[in-house]
């Protein structure tokens, strides 16, 4: 799942996603976190049965049949929420396959952050899950031991409960949890990347990563979010980074924009000027 959608993915990710909010919407009841949790297990049945996905992301047959198909081979084995959603996945054309499991996927981290902001965690999930990120990226070898593609899935995930402490929030466990499964051997760092755009996009924001050489005072923090959001016409939210290195200054990351105007980036302009 890559962390910005191309324009056909998007198209038919739409549908998908407004099956999963009428689900979400009309039923209140709904355990919206274990919606997603049937979403990712769908999706892992999937990744791991090529026949079946072809099956189900088939172009020849008509969309009606295919979610005929998901729900024969579904129902009974998932709730009726998550079978409605993965009949609606079923039902869309997809550029192949796998596509077909990246939606799934997808759509289970909506249900689960729904759940975190029905429960008015959203912006903390979004914060630890960052901070996790900067853990394992600050570490060689659990970067590593979370990469393996070698290791159990199941090793991986036990370790990001070793490793995440009780109180943080469960929505954040979860998504960490299907992060280091590895569906469709991707990197843990690049799917932690994806999530935290859904959390930002469901937030309506734009989520910015400040990187300092010390922390930054209240009145310099609501300055600068003021001016990105002024920038930006949405409202932006910071995750700030200290990293003495920079020596001074600040360094801004807005999806692929960089905005660099650290000590060590001055200084190392005037470096390759002066030898050239």
């Amino acid at each position: 799942m890559t962390s910005s959608m191309d324009n056909a993915f998007r198209r038919s990710y739409h549908g998908a996603r407004a099956a999963l909010e009428q689900v979400l919407q009309h039923e209140s009841g709904t355990d919206a976190a274990h919606v997603g949790d049937e979403l990712w297990a769908v999706a892992r049945l999937l990744d791991g049965n090529p026949t079946l996905r072809r099956s189900l992301g088939d172009p020849s047959r008509e969309g009606a049949d295919r979610s005929r198909l998901a729900e024969r081979l579904l129902s009974g084995r998932i709730g009726e929420g998550a079978l409605q959603v993965t009949r609606a996945v079923a039902a869309e054309r997809w550029a192949g396959p796998g596509s077909l499991v990246d939606a799934l996927e997808r759509l289970g981290v909506e249900a689960v952050l729904a759940h975190a902001e029905r429960h008015g965690r959203l912006g903390q999930v979004e914060d630890e899950l960052f901070r996790f990120s900067r853990i394992v990226e600050g570490d060689v070898e659990l970067q590593a031991a979370l990469s393996n593609r070698r290791a159990e899935p199941a090793a991986r995930v036990k370790l990001v409960d070793r490793l995440l402490a009780v109180k943080t929030a469960p929505e954040t466990v979860r998504l960490a949890r299907q992060a280091a499964s590895g569906l469709r051997a991707r990197r843990f760092d690049r799917t932690v990347a994806a999530y935290l755009e859904q959390a930002a996009e469901r937030q309506q924001q734009v989520t910015a990563t400040v990187i300092s050489a010390v922390p930054l005072t209240h009145e310099q923090h609501e300055k600068l979010v003021g001016a990105l959001s002024r920038q930006y016409g949405r409202q932006v939210h910071t995750n700030v980074v200290i990293d003495e290195s920079v020596v001074g200054g600040i360094r801004v990351e807005i999806g692929d924009e960089v905005i660099d105007g650290t000590v060590s980036h001055r200084l190392e302009q005037a470096r390759r000027r002066m030898t050239s």
